[in-house]
């Protein structure tokens, strides 16, 4: 038992250590990809799911861009709608993208959306959810990546309503810690940057290589990530690109959707791990990196359970460190927080709500983690979204 113990100590020193060794990246000054004339042919897909108070928002920061209309549609692919987000989308301007046959995940949405945009005489394709709104220069700066040899991209995400709550404000700090922490260094290094679900292009040769659009988890971003790994495509990370997320403010609804991202990023573990690293990979970082990354939830689960071991073999006698240590790590956490408002661009004024949960936030990852490592889920819950953003981003 104890040399069980010992080798799982150390496999998540490893971890620690790989992580922080990336991490320092971020200290080397960033590159913006050149300035390129507008040549890129982009299909703009959203598959949206009841999302008819949020979809026009989109719609109309995307037929505003700062890109020639010739070279951009904006396809909508409604999916198990019961109210107007079809009718809605049309009447903003946005052609729409019927699925053929049940479909029940935002991955069987975008398998069937590109099957019938990718004969179609389009370079690249971008993904949204419903409830972004995307700065005006978002394809420009798309179009410089492609023209400098990106295949695959992935833009800088911001909360839209980051002081409506201090839940949606904490979405807004884990997105800034992951542009500091994880997209920059490894922008830095020649790794990929992580890749979710919205605000991400890829160019029509990716999608040919892999036969389409093939997901069949929960997780579809973490799982084309992997395919692309897989395969030697970089997630090349454009951090002039820009694009608003609507942040929920419910704790509860926050649990969850965090919950299936745990779940999920474990499902493609499972699935693609193995499939990674019997393929001949061109570019055996990018496979290592990804390996990591989709093996870091089952290492946070574990940290957790070990934690939990240790205060109950130590009993009461355990109480004081352990109350010591959880102390120091909620200050810590507090005064990260403060810095992640200035990294990310979040003004303090209207954050302190946000600062003060931002510990809770962060240490809830790892009950989810636990929970996922035993109950596997499948189910996805729609997110109701309003449309509420800050003045800065209504101004765009």
């Amino acid at each position: 038992m104890e040399k069980i113990l010992f080798c799982l100590m150390m496999a998540l020193k490893i971890f620690t250590v790989y992580f922080a060794c990336v991490a320092v990246f971020t200290l080397k000054r960033r590159r913006a990809y050149p300035a390129a004339p507008p040549r890129t042919r982009f299909a703009v897909v959203i598959a949206a799911r009841n999302e008819e108070a949020v979809i026009g928002g989109l719609i109309e920061s995307l037929l505003n861009q700062n890109y020639p209309e010739e070279l951009r549609d904006v396809c909508v692919v409604p999916n198990n709608c019961t109210d107007f987000t079809e009718a809605v989308a049309a009447a903003s301007g946005a052609k729409i993208i019927r699925c053929l046959g049940q479909v029940s995940s935002k991955g069987g949405a975008l398998q069937q959306a590109f099957r019938q945009l990718l004969p179609q005489n389009y370079d690249a394709f971008v993904v949204f959810d419903a409830d972004n709104v995307v700065h005006p220069d978002f394809l420009a700066r798309m179009n410089d990546a492609f023209a400098s040899g990106a295949r695959v991209c992935k833009a800088r995400q911001k909360a839209s309503n980051p002081t409506e709550s201090g839940i949606a404000g904490c979405y807004g700090l884990y997105f800034a810690s992951f542009d500091w922490i994880f997209n920059r260094p490894r922008a830095a290094c020649g790794l990929s940057a992580k890749l979710v679900g919205t605000g991400f292009a890829v160019h029509r040769e990716v999608l040919e290589r892999l036969g389409g659009w093939n997901t069949c988890t929960i997780a579809e971003d973490a799982e084309f990530a992997a395919q692309c790994a897989r395969t030697g495509y970089r997630v090349h990370w454009v951090e002039d690109a820009l694009t608003y997320d609507e942040a929920p403010n419910s704790f509860a609804l926050s649990l969850r959707q965090r919950r299936r991202w745990c779940s999920g990023v474990m499902q493609v573990c499972r699935r693609e791990v193995g499939t990674m690293w019997r393929a001949a990979c061109p570019r055996p970082m990018l496979r290592w990196d990804m390996t990591m990354f989709l093996l870091s939830p089952f290492a946070q689960a574990i940290s957790a359970l070990l934690l939990l071991g240790n205060l109950l073999l130590g009993g009461l006698a355990a109480l004081p460190l352990f109350a010591a240590g959880l102390t120091v790590s909620w200050l810590g956490l507090m005064l990260l927080a403060v810095l992640l408002c200035l990294l990310g661009g979040y003004p303090l004024r209207g954050m302190g709500r946000t600062i003060a949960v931002f510990p809770l936030f962060m240490a809830s990852w790892l009950p989810l983690q636990v929970i996922s490592l035993f109950k596997d889920t499948k189910k996805w819950h729609a997110v109701a979204h309003t449309g509420r953003r800050t003045a800065a981003v209504s101004r765009l």
